[in-house]
């Protein structure tokens, strides 16, 4: 069993290994990371002797430990090492490189790794966040600990679990974990979206590849429009559509809106006609109008269901829209009848119609009028949503109070949208 006990890697990192006489092999250059269960091990190390790499294999240690590293085989039988982009090494690809707390829901630096004897290996347990991995990196950390002292504070350990990283290199997706993916979906898609503004590029789309579909459709409305169209447009068309399918539609039309037009069209082409027809609807309304911020997602249904009926529908159709509070009555055309709160309908009867409860002296706006004229019948009729009708009578979308929020506390996601 060639490892004993925990090290850190900065306490390995140039450390002199011994062939089997106890004379000098090299020092230690990097170590070589690959997939592991349950935990990334390591699975060589790069030497340098006389200024040249080799390799050394794990299985030809016979100690490695932060005291002794010493090797199985001679200085003859070592291999030359050509350093491989598709190596993934502790110093060259790990240390100083960004990476996501998903229990804290930050992004943090790793200032050095832990690792620990697993049956005959060494796995990375734990990456070091703080200042004792700067400081035992620089040699000095019994250093730090006494001046710590001498103000009668002491030097946190700063110790992250590899249970809880989500990398962001593209790299170390080679070794990463499910629970950190699992865990990243439960987090409000606004701090998803601080992670992703808080790294570079390269990294902020790594990192948004490796969500699942319907987290990164959250995630992506919280984004600024150029990182939104920057990402979108770099990625898979089958992807993208999937994203932004599974979008809000006007939140997807202001997506699609920031694309190249031909970009923009080859995505809608991979969309489902009924959910493209919503967004192309969305795209033609002027941007600051009440057709420009309304939704297509809304609940209506015929005037003669019971409410028994209506209750049994809502429970299925409500899981897939964002935003219900009423249930919009219309007729076969589509024509707004009525509107039902929900607390009419669970009050009401079960054998009642919803034409028997419906309110009809109704509040509207048509597509074209101003937004801020929607605001204001939504904040002096206290409205949770506003339905968007034309002159008609057609029901083409609603207007929920958080749009109205959004327009008077605008996020940094909102934009001008053009038409594609």
């Amino acid at each position: 069993m060639p490892f004993l006990g925990e090290v850190f890697s900065s306490e390995v990192i140039k450390k002199t290994v011994l062939d089997p006489k106890g004379e000098d092999l090299g020092r230690v250059r990097d170590l070589v990371v690959v997939k592991g269960d349950p935990l990334p091990k390591v699975s060589a190390l790069i030497i340098e002797r006389r200024k040249k790499p080799f390799y050394l294999p794990w299985q030809d240690l016979n100690i490695f430990n932060k005291k002794i590293i010493s090797s199985r085989i001679y200085a003859e039988s070592l291999q030359p090492y050509e350093a491989r982009e598709d190596d993934l090494l502790i110093l060259r690809d790990i240390l100083d490189k960004q990476i996501v707390d998903a229990n804290g829901a930050k992004v943090v630096r790793v200032n050095d790794i832990k690792l620990e004897g697993y049956n005959d290996d060494a796995v990375l347990i734990a990456v070091d966040v703080g200042m004792r991995g700067i400081l035992r990196r620089l040699g000095i950390e019994r250093g730090g600990e006494d001046i710590a002292r001498l103000f009668k504070k002491s030097l946190p350990f700063t110790l992250i679990s590899w249970d809880y990283l989500q990398p962001l290199e593209p790299k170390l997706t080679e070794i990463s974990l499910t629970i950190p993916r699992q865990m990243l979906s439960e987090l409000h898609p606004a701090d998803i979206a601080d992670i992703i503004s808080s790294v570079s590029q390269k990294e902020g789309a790594s990192f948004f590849n490796n969500l699942d579909i319907e987290t990164a459709a959250e995630a992506l409305s919280e984004l600024k429009p150029e990182m939104q169209a920057d990402i979108i447009s770099a990625m898979d068309t089958e992807k993208a559509a999937d994203i932004i399918e599974e979008m809000e539609p006007d939140e997807a039309a202001d997506v699609l809106s920031d694309l190249p037009t031909e970009r923009a069209k080859e995505i809608l082409e991979h969309i489902e006609k009924e959910e493209a027809e919503d967004i192309q609807e969305l795209l033609g309304h002027e941007e600051d109008t009440a057709g420009g911020i309304m939704t297509t997602e809304f609940l209506g249904y015929p005037p003669d269901m019971t409410v028994a009926q209506a209750a049994e529908l809502f429970k299925t159709e409500a899981r897939e829209t964002e935003n219900v509070y009423y249930i919009y009555v219309v007729d076969k055309e589509e024509k707004l009848m009525g509107v039902v709160s929900l607390r009419e309908l669970l009050i009401a009867e079960n054998d009642c119609y919803l034409a028997d409860i419906m309110e009809t002296n109704l509040k509207t706006v048509a597509p074209g009028e101003d937004e801020m004229a929607a605001a204001e019948i939504i904040s002096k009729y206290n409205l949770l949503a506003l339905p968007v009708v034309d002159e008609n009578g057609y029901l083409h979308g609603i207007i929920t109070v958080d749009d109205i929020i959004d327009i008077l506390l605008p996020p940094e996601a909102k934009r001008k949208r053009r038409k594609v």
